[in-house]
């Protein structure tokens, strides 16, 4: 069974369905961090972040690899565990840019239906796995929230990182990022037609993994 998780930022996918695949016994795909870590790639090579020529080039020469032997899977970027360094403000920002190539988002989506077809039980998250990745997933949610909502879990887990946060600048740059990806060209930010909708505003983390876990194994039970 593939479960597939899709929503805007700030939503708590990532650690959603981070937990979802734990209690399932199924492997994390964290997409997100495959857009995360061609950003650390660029940023680290002094690139334009305008320039989707030179951004396609250091994606066509990095090499993303998961370590499933880890809980949650080790990122590793050409050999080198990147997981601490991808979650960064400057990293985040520059990752927007990266998910707007065409040239990228198809290089990644190959990359992530690899992983499918490699782990054939898997929970995937990011922002066209149900529409994009895979249309044929058994099992899709769309995770969404209020935007002040949003933008103040992005900057708690920004201060847990000692950074300094302006939340009214975060939640314009959220708004402005909802906007990018929903109008892109190639795998845009949408729901798909078959996924179920859960609000997290008002909901803590843990009654969205119970509520998802228990309709996958209702699915799966039957």
């Amino acid at each position: 069974m593939i479960i597939t998780i899709d929503g805007p930022a700030g939503t708590g996918k990532s650690s959603v369905a981070q937990a979802v695949a734990a209690q399932l016994g199924f492997d994390f795909l964290d997409t997100g961090a495959m857009y995360r870590a061609v950003a650390l790639a660029a940023l680290r090579r002094g690139c334009n972040l305008q320039e989707e020529r030179e951004l396609a080039f250091v994606a066509r020469h990095a090499r993303i690899v998961f370590d499933f032997s880890q809980r949650p899977p080790a990122v590793l970027l050409n050999g080198e565990n990147v997981g601490h360094l991808l979650r960064g403000g400057q990293v985040t920002g520059a990752a927007s840019f990266v998910a707007q190539v065409p040239e990228i988002r198809q290089l990644l989506v190959e990359q992530q239906r690899q992983v499918g077809q490699a782990r054939p039980n898997l929970v995937s998250e990011g922002r066209d796995q149900g529409t994009v990745v895979f249309p044929d997933a058994q099992l899709k949610f769309y995770l969404d929230a209020d935007p002040a909502e949003r933008a103040r879990r992005r900057a708690n887990q920004l201060r847990a990182r000692g950074e300094v946060v302006d939340v009214a600048q975060l939640h314009r740059q959220m708004m402005d990022r909802d906007t990018r990806d929903s109008k892109r060209a190639i795998g845009p930010l949408s729901r798909a037609a078959d996924a179920q909708v859960i609000d997290t505003t008002h909901l803590s983390q843990q009654q969205v993994v119970d509520k998802i876990v228990a309709i996958a194994r209702a699915r799966i039970g039957g």
